[in-house]
């Protein structure tokens, strides 16, 4: 389904709607603050940095929403006939269905350069 294929008025699924990419990034970011403060102040007597925190939640924040939005946007369904099962994993040993009809007397057939 594309944009263009939506309606008006109906929610959006996760895949094409902003919310999606958006917590998974906020998630990050919020996991980067946390690491950031706790790891960048050098223990409990030193002050925490929240500049540094910030930063690094900033950064993930942009670099998590990029990621996401580019792996949202490269994904593609696949084609409706190629779960049809008309591949190449038929079993020859089945008459019809992709090889030679094998013999029911037990005789080999040789197939003369096939």
């Amino acid at each position: 389904m594309t944009v263009a294929d939506q309606t008006p008025g109906e929610p959006r699924k996760m895949r094409t709607s902003v919310k999606g990419p958006l917590m998974f990034s906020a998630f990050f970011a919020v996991l980067a603050f946390v690491a950031v403060l706790i790891f960048a102040s050098g223990g409990s007597a030193k002050a925490p940095r929240f500049d540094l925190a910030f930063t690094g939640a900033g950064i993930a924040f942009i670099v998590s929403l990029v990621v996401a939005a580019m792996l949202s946007m490269s994904h593609k369904e696949n084609a409706d006939h190629l779960g049809k099962g008309s591949g190449v994993n038929l079993s020859s040993k089945r008459p019809g269905h992709g090889g030679p009809a094998a013999p029911d007397d037990g005789t080999e057939t040789h197939d003369a350069g096939r």
